[in-house]
């Protein structure tokens, strides 16, 4: 197993970090736009340092907090957060044959430092596990550099909004920002005919089911698009692979 010190020397770690940072502002704006959320829905400096440190995922960060603001049971909260945050189960599942080669505390640490566009970044430049030590060095290396400015540029841009929250206006529109930067990077990767129809199937069942408490409209679009890919992927012009 590579030293953290080979891993961050690796030419890979540095083209993580490059391709990571093509990405970087909208993700400090989506990230300051939360800290902001979390000072003006009333948490106190304390808590709101402490949920962008250990919750580091911004749609559960926005999912919970009105429901702190208004005292809603912990088992809510809770709930809501994981049904939010449901996506990173199929993340993992992908991730598995990737990074099951580690000891525990690397798996700790990319299962933590990994987030949305940190995954894809990745799933975009390697479409296959390792088969050697070298391959594995490498794909570890460009995992942690890209995690490491994704994860750098979020958590300052959100101490930025926590520290000055009262001072940035509600109309420069922050949010939307960090939504442009996600859907740049994911209309990337409609790279096939399967691709683009899961997405197209996803986007239509999250909007169908809005109405839905906790944001369960997430869990409806995941499980419409997985369903209907296990239809399709075996079926011409859908086989998976086609079009890469």
């Amino acid at each position: 197993m590579s030293s953290l010190r080979q891993i961050v020397r690796h030419p890979e770690f540095r083209q993580g970090m490059q391709d990571m940072s093509s990405v970087a502002p909208g993700l400090g704006a989506w990230g300051m736009m939360t800290g902001v959320a979390m000072i003006k829905s009333g948490m106190s400096l304390f808590e709101a340092i402490a949920m962008t440190l250990l919750v580091y995922a911004g749609s559960s960060q926005l999912a919970a907090i009105p429901l702190i603001a208004a005292g809603a049971p912990v088992l809510v909260i809770w709930a809501t957060g994981f049904c939010v945050n449901l996506r990173f189960v199929v993340f993992s599942a992908h991730m598995r044959p990737y990074l099951m080669h580690l000891p525990r505390r690397w798996r700790l640490l990319a299962g933590y430092v990994t987030a949305d566009i940190s995954y894809v970044m990745f799933t975009k430049r390697y479409h296959h596990p390792p088969l050697t030590d070298v391959e594995r060095q490498s794909q570890l290396a460009y995992l942690l550099g890209g995690c490491t400015i994704n994860w750098s540029s979020w958590q300052l841009a959100s101490l930025l909004g926590i520290f000055l929250a009262h001072a940035v206006p509600a109309h420069w529109g922050l949010g939307f920002a960090g939504i442009l930067a996600l859907l740049g990077v994911s209309l990337s990767l409609a790279s096939s005919p399967l691709r683009v129809v899961s997405a197209g199937v996803a986007g239509a069942a999250a909007v169908a089911a809005f109405a839905l408490p906790f944001k369960l409209n997430i869990v409806v679009a995941i499980a419409a698009a997985v369903a209907l890919c296990l239809l399709l992927e075996k079926t011409p012009p859908f086989r998976l692979g086609e079009g890469r």
